[in-house]
């Protein structure tokens, strides 16, 4: 496996570990520490905020597919989060 080749699973697996962790905070996944269905939506947000500040940061250093695989990453956690959001008791 090249450098690049790692680098890239690397980020993938980042990626990959934030979505779920967004997912945990919004109650969509079980903990899998406490196989129960937690809701801490502030924490969601605060892990979508930073998925989009390392979206900007790393704007012009990803490969398309990269890139696509984070834009849909991005997407799909914020349409869930509005669900969760429009959930709660007004």
């Amino acid at each position: 496996m090249s450098a690049n080749e790692k680098q890239q699973m690397l980020f993938v697996q980042l990626i990959s570990s934030l979505h779920g962790a967004a997912l945990m905070h919004m109650g969509k996944i079980k903990n899998p520490a406490t196989d129960a269905l937690d809701r801490h939506l502030d924490q969601a947000e605060m892990t979508i905020e930073m998925l989009d500040m390392l979206k900007e940061k790393t704007k012009g250093n990803l490969s398309s597919d990269e890139e696509k695989f984070f834009t849909t990453v991005i997407s799909e956690l914020k349409l869930n989060y509005v669900d969760e959001k429009s959930k709660e008791p007004k």
